[in-house]
């Protein structure tokens, strides 16, 4: 009985072969074998419902033949690409092409690179999570929309070389609104009151008053009642 595990770099998959030993194929995905095409006009379905059309990333062909003979020849697939959104898609992306060579696919997650971390994993293998691949995918779908055609636009009507993207477009309107206050921010003159007091254990204590009044005559006002009553704390 044989067990094919899939990673995404050819490094991890060299050292995890080791910890398993006997009964256990390593691969490698080398990274994300679908992405979306270069052009606009293919990528997105937008009237679909904003659908992505992927398509085998260049240069994965032979990567992909090579994992479809190896799942053909495992009792099982171990999809054991990185714990994050991306690795998730790259995890659904490999099951999406391959599942026609083995039926048998199931996911695992290890945080560490180590001999207990993976076997751990193993132990515990899981559905691919398809609200974290849809995670993913919704901030490729979002990136190519954005950065590609709205960058596009901008280079049309504003000025060659100008870009706009999902992060740094709200960034940078935050950026300009809180400078556009800044500028608009006019000073306004007022007191800050202190009353230094000395207490015998702890020496000098400043006491702030609340009020901060505006007109030079109301500051002395309220310096003239501190100084003439009797306070308590």
């Amino acid at each position: 009985m044989s067990t094919l595990v899939i990673v995404e770099s050819p490094s991890k998959a060299k050292t995890i072969g080791k910890y398993l030993g006997k009964g256990y194929v390593v691969k490698s995905s080398i990274g994300h074998v679908r992405d979306l095409p270069k052009t606009n006009k293919d990528a997105v379905d937008i009237e679909g419902g904003f659908i992505p059309r992927y398509i085998v990333s260049p240069g994965k062909e032979k990567v992909i033949a090579d994992l479809k003979e190896a799942a053909k020849k495992a009792d099982a697939v171990l999809l054991a690409s990185d714990p994050d959104r991306e690795g998730e898609a790259i995890a659904w992306h490999v099951a999406e092409l391959i599942k026609g060579s083995n039926k048998n696919l199931k996911r695992i997650v290890f945080h560490e690179i180590t001999e207990d971390a993976v076997k751990e994993a193993i132990e515990h293998p899981r559905p691919i999570d398809i609200n974290l691949k849809e995670a993913q995918e919704a901030r490729r779908v979002l990136d190519r929309l954005v950065g590609y055609d709205l960058s596009g636009l901008i280079w049309k009507k504003v000025r060659y070389g100008l870009s706009a993207g999902r992060v740094q477009s709200p960034a940078l309107r935050i950026l300009m609104e809180r400078e556009r206050e800044i500028r608009a921010f006019i000073p306004e003159l007022y007191y800050v009151l202190t009353a230094p007091t000395k207490l015998a254990k702890s020496g000098e204590v400043p006491f702030i008053c609340l009020e901060q009044p505006k007109d030079k005559k109301e500051a002395e006002r309220i310096k003239k009642a501190g100084e003439e009553n009797n306070w308590e704390v």
